[in-house]
């Protein structure tokens, strides 16, 4: 397992520069592996350096892709994040962080139809261009959001369109844990509209 200060989302890639012994060891026991992968979990609080830190139990399995082996303990990857995992159990760091972990697919629920997806790309591209605006810069917000929809599934257009909107990682962890792609769309939806209230606020006060 490797613990982040960052949520990481189906669909992203996560470039790493590995030198600390124990994730050396950890990249040096996934390479062993016929398909290298580690588990990635958003650190809730705590330093992710030296461990004493508090995980969260949602994650993703990060697959390396590309890695650099510069000797020495010391490595660059590119890994791509892909299925969604849950933790069963943290096991002790031995020496790197270690947990019995279980795929997690969404759960069954209501269905998403892409008009309610179209309406939040819709609301994101208004609060770009509010931004843009507001800064006096000319941009095509609706560039920001394109691509998004080329993927297989709602719940992986979700993903998507989560990367492109800048916000804390509560938000985006509440993305991720959502059990169904209707509660997802909902985190996203509440999402947008917290960094909207947090644009306007921050305008009215220039």
């Amino acid at each position: 397992m490797f613990p982040l200060e960052r949520a990481m989302l189906p669909g992203e890639e996560l470039p790493l520069r590995i030198f600390e012994p124990r994730y050396s060891a950890l990249v040096s026991d996934c390479l062993a592996m016929d398909d290298p992968a580690f588990g990635v979990v958003l650190i809730e609080a705590g330093r992710e350096v030296g461990g004493g830190d508090a995980r969260s139990d949602v994650g993703t399995l990060a697959h390396i892709a590309e890695v650099a082996d510069f000797g020495d303990g010391r490595y660059r990857l590119n890994c791509v994040m892909a299925e969604r995992i849950r933790v069963v159990e943290w096991q002790p760091d031995h020496p790197y962080p270690r947990a019995a972990i279980e795929l997690w697919p969404d759960e069954p629920g209501e269905p998403v139809g892409a008009d309610a997806i179209r309406d939040i790309e819709d609301k994101m591209v208004a609060l770009f261009e509010r931004i843009a605006g507001a800064r006096g810069a000319e941009i095509n917000a609706r560039d920001i959001v394109a691509g998004a929809d080329a993927v297989p599934d709602a719940a992986m257009w979700l993903y998507a369109l989560t990367t492109r909107l800048p916000m804390g990682q509560a938000d985006r962890y509440a993305v991720l844990s959502a059990p169904t792609v209707a509660a997802r769309l909902a985190a996203l939806s509440e999402a947008v509209e917290t960094v909207s209230a947090l644009v306007e606020f921050q305008l009215s006060g220039e």
